[in-house]
């Protein structure tokens, strides 16, 4: 019986990878091609909290503020809206059409619980900012230590 190992060299087993993970990024994540969430109608967010606030920031061109919905339920907040489509070229001939209209729903897990009462959004140039206070049993608490006599 002959021997027909075949030794794998760590390049194949990283190409591979890299083949499924384009596969996965291309299946799931960016269904609508190459331009990832700028293709898609999901606009793009940046979430980060400091001490006793939550900070998001959604980049949603060409909507106007009262076309978009903010909820916050437990610790998921919703934006969704409409984008309204430029009907004035209704008889010109496209060569590159990449701009999304329609409505988007973004869920969004907040990384803790806020209160949604005291909430603030400001909304300036495409680019909405929400400031969400953290509810009290989030905020950091100090703890004071006292040394023992």
């Amino acid at each position: 019986m002959a021997n027909n190992l075949v030794r794998q060299q760590p390049n194949d087993f990283l190409s591979l990878r890299d083949a499924m993970d384009r596969l996965f990024d291309e299946s799931f994540l960016r269904p609508y091609g190459d331009g990832g969430l700028a293709q898609s109608s999901a606009p793009a967010v940046d979430v980060c909290e400091t001490n006793d606030k939550v900070l998001v920031t959604a980049s949603i061109p060409g909507i106007k503020p009262e076309d978009i919905k903010i909820t916050v339920t437990g610790d998921v907040l919703q934006l969704s809206g409409e984008m309204k489509e430029d009907n004035e070229r209704d008889e010109a001939t496209y060569h590159v059409r990449e701009r999304r209209f329609g409505s988007f729903n973004r869920s969004i897990y907040l990384p803790t619980l806020v209160v949604s009462d005291k909430a603030e959004a400001l909304f300036e140039n495409g680019v909405l900012k929400l400031t969400l206070p953290k509810a009290e049993e989030a905020r950091p608490k100090a703890i004071k230590v006292n040394l023992k006599k």
